[in-house]
């Protein structure tokens, strides 16, 4: 009995100190206040962590998906481009082909008319040129009287000819180009040097610098 009365006042002294002791409790209840309110705190700041990894991932792959899209949009941009800028060198070179041929069909667009005029020049030149000349007097005035008839009307022929374009070539001497002469035979000349034009059986013509009938020729060559 002694010894629970002894333990029971032992229990009581210590629990009148621990409360006459206000600054050690104070420190406790702080103590256990600020670990109470820490889990809280913790939780809140780990899931605000996470949400700004999260928040911070989501901006990089939607940059990512923004330059990949710019990329794309840029290479088709050039792509179209490219296609427009040959579309339009097409366009320009239809064009220019069309405005040519043009061109050509109203310069040679007489070409067959002016192949057949030919043969009438052909003709008063022949004509002209089979009148022998010391035939030619006042005691023959008929003869004269053609004679410059065709003569004249050789030479207004040769004025419309030109006047469209049409040129008579007479190479007679000339170095033999193949573009505008036709080589009927070779021929040794002395005096003449070889490669030239030594005869013109036929005179040729040129249409607009383009040749319409070659002229025949026999062409020097070396003995």
């Amino acid at each position: 009995m002694a010894a629970v009365v002894w333990g029971a006042q032992r229990f009581a002294g210590r629990a009148a100190r621990l409360f006459l002791l206000p600054g050690r409790t104070s420190r406790m209840f702080c103590t256990v206040t600020q670990e109470k309110s820490t889990g809280p705190n913790l939780e809140e700041e780990s899931t605000h962590h996470h949400r700004e990894q999260k928040s911070d991932s989501d901006s990089a792959g939607t940059a990512k998906l923004l330059t990949e899209e710019k990329t794309k949009l840029e290479e088709q941009l050039k792509e179209m481009t490219d296609k427009y800028k040959r579309a339009l060198a097409d366009v320009e070179n239809l064009r220019q082909r069309t405005q040519k041929l043009v061109e050509e069909a109203k310069l040679f667009g007489i070409q067959s008319f002016c192949k057949d005029l030919l043969e009438v020049a052909d003709v008063l030149e022949k004509a002209t040129e089979s009148v022998p000349k010391e035939e030619l007097k006042d005691e023959n005035p008929h003869l004269k009287n053609l004679y410059e008839g065709l003569t004249m009307t050789e030479v207004q022929l040769q004025k419309v000819f030109g006047k469209h374009g049409l040129v008579k070539l007479n190479p007679l001497g000339a170095k033999f180009d193949p573009y505008e002469h036709e080589a009927l035979f070779h021929v040794p000349v002395e005096g003449k040097e070889p490669g030239t034009v030594a005869l013109v059986s036929k005179v040729g013509y040129k249409l607009h610098g383009r040749t319409l009938r070659p002229a025949l020729v026999g062409v020097v060559k070396e003995p």
